[in-house]
């Protein structure tokens, strides 16, 4: 599993690399003023739907119920595959049709402050136009993803959102052949769909599993996913709720504060897409199957172990997001449009983001026991109720703190999200909360704790030895943190854990290569 896990996480890693070369590129030229705030939601309209139907809702009621039927019976599991293909298709060639037409409508749904500015309405209506198709190519690239996750290949759908970066840096570079920059990384995002899709739809085709149209009917497995997904689309929808509540209000703010919610949370998605989603993608397809082989202490085993390796590698951005969020984001997007109090402003909202992000890592590994089993709808009771609280302090917090205080409302809705998961699940018996789990968190807190204390040390040492250069003043700074903390961080956990705890998780490692 670990091995899988470094192969999902080092491909994310990859995207994310890219994509910050891309925001750079973003920040540079579109900087954080009204056509980047347009643009913005013209992205996330179309992912949000995608967070809903495809990678959230739709991989934990298909992936399980797939690697249920693969395991029994290949012809069954073909069929399902393409009976949902179909359907799949289906729905979203309305939903893209029915958006096209009425897309005015919901961006003064969505984007209702952009109505005391018509240029930047007309803007985001005119840019979501052209995104919107990237909704249904990503929904077929979620399901041949999640058919090779079963499969256990994960490069292609790891690597694939990599060609988001790649195209719009590609269309940004060549802008001036576009109506404006904010068209060019429009026409970027559709591109990118449509890469991602020859790519796993390929790799699907090589492996012999590429679903075709099929007969619409709904035979009892067809009906066991659907039961399975209205509760997962629920819950998927109560996250997205929240997140369209940050666009809905964000858009009443003045001019920037949807960019700075943007390049916060583009920061903040690097541990939760390179740990949380790499992990969490690995580990259902394994606790399905070991579930399915009755194997219960295995598949206890392998959530225990993604937690363990969720904080291990989540730490250190907690850390650093709460000490040092205004030299990161200077040093990474601080350059032509984006001013410097452009990037304090998104250092404020990252720290913000930052108190929840344990939660943010940590709920997909949490979920997939529930998910595992087929149980959809028990996660959907705390998802609901951190949306509630969530969207609740966003009103309470917007007027004094903007949008920091949208940033803070999602953290404290994730933290309350995670800790009813957790509590279902131990009251049902999925998860024991023992001594030395207990211990061990108390291990990686203090971690954190002499990390983010020696990392504020050194930004002030940086701040007073580098303050004489003129030209990478802050990236330097930047690169001094990096080798502290990681020296700093290496050392604090070998003295809480030991080697041996190193140890077992190489063992652990070995004993999976075997089993493959």
């Amino acid at each position: 599993m670990l091995r899988r896990i470094f192969t999902v996480g080092g491909y994310t890693l990859l995207s994310r690399l890219t994509g910050f070369a891309r925001d750079i590129m973003l920040a540079a030229i579109l900087g954080a003023g009204p056509v980047a705030d347009a643009f913005f939601v013209a992205l996330r309209l179309p992912n949000h739907f995608r967070a809903i139907f495809a990678e959230g809702a739709f991989n934990a009621a298909f992936v399980p119920a797939y690697a249920h039927l693969h395991g029994k019976s290949e012809a069954s599991a073909k069929l399902f595959a393409d009976r949902i293909f179909t359907l799949l298709f289906a729905a979203q060639v309305v939903l893209l049709v029915v958006a096209w037409v009425f897309m005015p409508e919901v961006i003064a749904i969505l984007a209702p402050g952009f109505k005391d500015d018509p240029a930047r309405g007309e803007l985001a209506i005119s840019l979501t136009r052209i995104t919107f198709p990237y909704l249904l190519l990503i929904t077929l690239v979620t399901l041949y993803g999640g058919m090779l996750n079963v499969m256990h290949r994960f490069a292609s759908a790891a690597a694939a959102p990599i060609f988001l970066n790649l195209s719009m840096m590609a269309t940004l570079a060549l802008a001036a052949f576009f109506p404006g920059a904010g068209y060019a990384a429009a026409w970027g995002v559709l591109l990118a769909g449509i890469l991602e899709f020859v790519l796993l739809a390929g790799d699907a085709a090589r492996t012999g599993i590429l679903p075709k149209f099929a007969s619409l009917k709904f035979d009892e497995d067809v009906r066991a996913f659907f039961r399975a997904l209205g509760p997962a689309t629920i819950g998927s929808m109560g996250t997205q709720i929240a997140l369209f509540a940050d666009t809905i209000i964000a858009t009443f703010l003045p001019a920037g504060a949807l960019s700075a919610l943007y390049y916060a949370d583009r920061l903040n998605q690097l541990p939760i897409g390179v740990i949380g989603i790499a992990i969490g993608t690995v580990l259902l397809p394994e606790m399905s199957r070991r579930l399915t082989a009755n194997d219960i202490a295995g598949a206890s085993a392998a959530q225990r172990r993604a937690f363990e390796f969720s904080l291990l590698f989540s730490v250190p951005f907690v850390a650093a997001f709460l000490t040092v969020p205004d030299v990161i984001m200077r040093a990474m997007f601080a350059r032509g449009a984006f001013s410097k109090a452009d990037a304090v402003a998104a250092g404020a909202t990252l720290a913000a983001y930052a108190i929840g992000l344990i939660p943010f890592v940590t709920i997909r590994s949490a979920v997939a026991t529930f998910y595992a089993r087929h149980d959809t709808a028990t996660p959907v009771k705390a998802a609901l109720t951190g949306v509630a609280v969530n969207v609740a302090l966003k009103l309470a917090l917007m007027g004094a703190l903007a949008q920091i205080g949208l940033a803070l409302a999602t953290a404290i809705g994730a933290w309350v999200n995670l800790l009813l998961v957790l509590a279902f699940a131990v009251r049902a018996g999925y998860l024991e909360l023992d001594r030395a789990w207990i211990s061990s968190l108390a291990k990686f807190a203090a971690a954190g704790v002499v990390l983010g204390a020696a990392l504020w040390a050194t930004a002030r040492f940086a701040n007073v030895y580098f303050a004489q250069m003129h030209v990478f003043r802050e990236e330097t700074g930047l690169l001094l943190l990096i080798v502290t903390g990681a020296f700093v961080y290496g050392v604090a956990i070998l003295l809480l854990f030991g080697r041996g705890w190193l140890f077992t998780l190489v063992r652990d490692r070995q004993s999976a290569r075997k089993r493959l």
